[in-house]
């Protein structure tokens, strides 16, 4: 496990181009190390992210220190087609394009003194890029009443719209994050990338095409060392021992 912490507690962690730049680069070196399983995303402070970097986005700087990896739209792309589970630790407020990140990552826990919301309406603007995410998840009338009346919600409320797997006190937030990610991390690395791959891979499509691929993602996933453990673990009533092959 490792974890991706948004830096910038003076401001909230507002997400600007050198936040998500450095976010890609991260989210790049994670998936590159084999001893990874499982990334958790987290705001330092306060907040997890309290949106758009208005001064930035007003003043046209960025201060990009890297080298340009792409823009918030690339890194939303990233997170959606991550082939390891990314686990948003959310608390405090994740409004704007910090819920879009939260909507992108793959699975939610949430504080229960988390809010989040899509308040651009408020000053004039539109979610415009995050309104992709969130309708993958939220159902339509609800999404719609979100981004034109600029809503906040409660962490239960976001549950409850799908926007959140479990809420749980603020002192249980670490706890719960970690049992969350041993669980993750007990399973077979290669049963987990393939089958967020295909996952990624049907969303994107109807369904006479995703059928198909998915038959064949089966018998991809079939011929891996870690499938025939599994099975014969479970034939043989004993714990597997997965190996990522």
């Amino acid at each position: 496990m490792t974890t991706i912490r948004l830096a910038y507690p003076e401001r909230r962690n507002a997400i600007g181009p050198q936040m998500v730049n450095e976010l890609l680069y991260a989210l790049e070196e994670a998936h590159a190390d084999p001893n990874i399983h499982v990334i958790v995303l987290a705001g330092e402070g306060k907040a997890f992210c309290a949106g758009g970097d208005f001064a930035q986005m007003t003043s046209g700087t960025d201060d990009v220190q890297l080298a340009p990896k792409g823009d918030y739209a690339d890194l939303l792309l990233a997170m959606a087609r991550t082939q390891k589970p990314i686990v948003a630790k959310v608390h405090g407020p994740a409004m704007g394009g910090g819920l879009g990140l939260v909507a992108a990552s793959t699975l939610v826990v949430a504080s229960s003194d988390a809010e989040l919301g899509t308040p651009e309406i408020l000053v004039g603007l539109f979610p415009m890029m995050i309104m992709a995410v969130l309708a993958r998840l939220v159902p339509r009338r609800r999404l719609l009443e979100m981004m034109l009346l600029g809503e906040k919600l409660s962490a239960e409320e976001a549950k409850a719209i799908g926007l959140v797997n479990h809420v749980v006190p603020p002192d249980a937030l670490d706890g719960a994050i970690e049992t969350l990610c041993h669980k993750l991390a007990a399973k077979s690395p290669i049963a987990l990338r393939l089958g967020l791959r295909a996952f990624s891979a049907q969303d994107e499509q109807p369904l006479e095409e995703a059928l198909p691929m998915l038959r064949e993602r089966l018998a991809e996933i079939l011929s891996t060392d870690d499938a025939r453990e599994g099975l014969m673990a479970f034939l043989e009533k004993r714990a597997p021992k997965f190996t990522g092959r």
